[in-house]
């Protein structure tokens, strides 16, 4: 049997407007409290409901925290996004750009951020599997279209799949764009060979480095040392 919030029928107009508001409450109850710690029935006290309607709305606790965080992360800015110097100085010099900001999603979108955050790492394996489903279908961060952009500049591989570069991307960026913000909530545990301030730039140089040559169509070398172009096999 399929999870209840898979099974929601639409909405009715004049239950819009109510909707909307649980989801606003509910957000901001979840990224205070988490997804676990988190209680129906207080997300119904604080809006004078019963409990009950929240369930006839979004069928479960799981089917509330999916329509939570798939708002969350629609507010994100796509790649593409980025302005429109930045774009002409390339797919990854965009990369730089947003790697550079991520502070921001701290200072001023930390609530979305934080939801993302127990959609990726602190939800149970069922709705983490939703998750995923609507990450992929929606693709929220235009991450397909970036990575064309990059492939019709030629600064990506020809020679993989764009699914996989997609994927690689989507990965890499999450896991390392999170470790940014870990270190500004704990500056300690980056701060073993200097100050976070002087070790940021150089850890977003690395990284840029180890993406590029992982998908950028840069020259590799070959046994006797020569460098080569990869192979560009269009598609």
């Amino acid at each position: 049997m399929p999870p209840l919030y898979q099974r929601q029928v639409p909405p009715r107009p004049r239950s819009e407007a109510k909707r909307t508001r649980i989801i606003e409450v509910a957000t901001q109850h979840f990224a205070e409290h988490g997804y676990h710690a988190a209680r129906v029935g207080d997300i119904a006290v604080t809006l004078g409901i019963a409990k009950g309607s929240i369930f006839q709305h979004f069928g479960s606790k799981d089917g509330l925290f999916f329509e939570v965080y798939k708002r969350a992360v629609r507010c994100f800015p796509k790649y593409l996004d980025a302005p429109a110097d930045v774009r002409g100085a390339g797919f990854f010099e965009v990369l730089r750009y947003w790697l550079v900001r991520t502070e921001h999603l701290l200072h001023e979108d930390w609530i979305p951020y934080r939801i993302s955050l127990l959609g990726n790492y602190g939800t149970d394996l069922t709705l983490k599997r939703e998750i995923n489903r609507f990450l992929m279908s929606e693709d929220p961060y235009g991450t397909v279209s970036f990575v064309r952009f990059g492939l019709e500049r030629r600064e990506l591989r020809k020679d993989m799949d764009i699914e996989m570069i997609v994927s690689i991307l989507d990965w890499m960026m999450e896991r390392f764009q999170d470790a940014l913000l870990t270190a500004e909530l704990d500056p300690g545990l980056f701060r073993r060979q200097g100050e976070l301030a002087e070790k940021k730039e150089a850890r977003i140089q690395q990284f840029l480095g180890v993406l590029q040559r992982a998908i950028g169509s840069v020259p590799v070398l070959v046994p006797g040392g020569r460098p080569q172009q990869r192979a560009d096999h269009r598609r």
